[in-house]
């Protein structure tokens, strides 16, 4: 199990020795959930032009956090506000990926604001 994070460029860098193995299982996290559409997208896409099986994007359950300030300063207890952050998540995995898959995933360019897990 092993975590990248980092420029595009790295996204994929260890996929390398993974290709060997029958599967890589790509998480896709972000706030907006259009960017990790289209980052999914293009990474169906790309693993499919080289021939490789894909399964998914997957959407995953959405996390929401919810904060509750208050909005006055002394007394009005009653009065809050509350703000929520959604990470909408995505599943791809890629089965028996071979290397000129890997290497077109690459260098494949993602949006910023879209973190890329990867798992073998």
């Amino acid at each position: 199990m092993s975590k990248i994070e980092a420029s595009p460029a790295n996204y994929f860098k260890e996929a390398l020795f993974m290709a060997v193995k029958e599967k890589i299982r790509i998480r896709l996290k972000g706030y907006d959930h259009k960017l990790v559409d289209a980052s999914a997208e293009k990474i169906v896409e790309t693993a499919k032009r080289t021939g490789a099986r894909v399964s998914g994007p997957v959407p995953l359950p959405t996390e929401k956090q919810i904060i509750t300030i208050l909005r006055a300063v002394h007394k009005y207890k009653d009065s809050r506000e509350q703000f929520e952050m959604r990470t909408h998540k995505r599943l791809i995995d890629i089965l028996r990926p071979s290397n000129k898959t890997v290497e077109a995933l690459m260098s494949l360019e993602l949006p910023a604001g879209v973190e890329i897990e990867i798992k073998a």
